[in-house]
């Protein structure tokens, strides 16, 4: 930055009068530098006005609400929130009681509600019931994305839209041939938590993954209530919110044909991949790129 040279005052006297030469020079002076300072100040201002509707623009970016399935926890979107946050996004995780489908839904419907500014709601599995449910009436939810999720219509349950060919559709039939049912405190009567057979969550669930790795997502798997896979659902928010669903073309606990048939219900738009039923832990990559389509149509 080029500087003006003030005219040194050294050896002058106070009270001497300044000569005619010396006071032009000095006016000049002050008017370049009042110059220079104006020719700065609009800089300044403009690189706040720059830098301020970026981070406008940063704090309009949706919030985007991960919601796991049953028989997991909050763990199971660890690949994608890194890759989120990454990409600049506000990211939560929200905890599913597993209770029952009204139950759950009313729980995420608290936790939406302490979130300022719009969201993308995104549930896995059964988290596909919570968050149809849950958004239901919420104007601050701007796009659904279902992950190898059910995407039910009202009177529907988890159970019956599984279909037939599923790897968890003996419990119709035979509970104890997919599930270890234990009892828990205060359930409703008839109403049991349910573990699904270790064998049947490697098969079934994660047939992708290294087999041990899957044996370690089994033994470790959060309980469900018997009551939240076979609750009927409400009117749901995909009615009125935009959505999108992730197919894995090689998914046993909601066959690709059943999810297709639902979001072709919901008017989801799809993307079809190769993956099984935890396509959120197979494939964080792609599953992250659909949520990331659909917070930038939400923006």
């Amino acid at each position: 930055m080029n500087t003006q040279e003030v005219p040194s005052t050294a050896g002058m006297d106070p009270a001497e009068p300044t000569p005619p030469a010396r006071r032009r020079a000095r006016r000049f002076g002050i008017a370049a530098t009042i110059a220079l300072a104006a020719a700065l100040i609009p800089g300044s201002i403009a690189a706040a006005t720059t830098s301020s509707p970026a981070h406008q623009q940063g704090s309009a970016k949706p919030t985007i609400v991960l919601v796991h399935g049953a028989w997991a926890d909050n763990s199971s979107w660890s690949g994608e929130v890194q890759r989120l946050q990454a990409a600049g996004y506000t990211v939560a995780v929200a905890p599913t009681p597993l209770r029952g489908l009204s139950e759950d839904s009313d729980y995420l419907k608290s936790f939406l509600a302490s979130i300022s500014g719009p969201i993308v709601l995104v549930g896995h599995s059964y988290g596909g019931s919570v968050i149809t449910n849950a958004a239901t009436g919420n104007a601050a939810v701007k796009a659904l994305v279902y992950i190898d999720a059910y995407i039910p219509d009202t009177g529907q349950s988890a159970a019956e839209l599984s279909g037939p060919d599923a790897a968890l559709s003996g419990a119709a039939t035979d509970p104890a041939s997919v599930f270890n049912l234990v009892p828990y405190p205060g359930a409703p009567a008839g109403v049991v938590d349910t573990y699904v057979l270790p064998q049947v969550f490697i098969s079934g669930f994660a047939a992708d993954l290294p087999t041990a790795q899957a044996a370690v997502l089994a033994a470790s798997q959060t309980p469900t209530s018997l009551k939240a896979i076979t609750e009927p659902s409400g009117t749901p928010a995909w009615k009125t919110i935009p959505s999108w669903a992730l197919v894995g073309k090689q998914d046993k606990v909601i066959p690709p044909a059943q999810q297709r048939a639902m979001a072709a219900h919901a008017g989801s738009h799809v993307t079809e991949i190769n993956s099984s039923h935890l396509s959120l832990i197979s494939h964080p990559a792609q599953t992250t790129a659909l949520i990331l389509t659909a917070a930038r149509a939400a923006n």
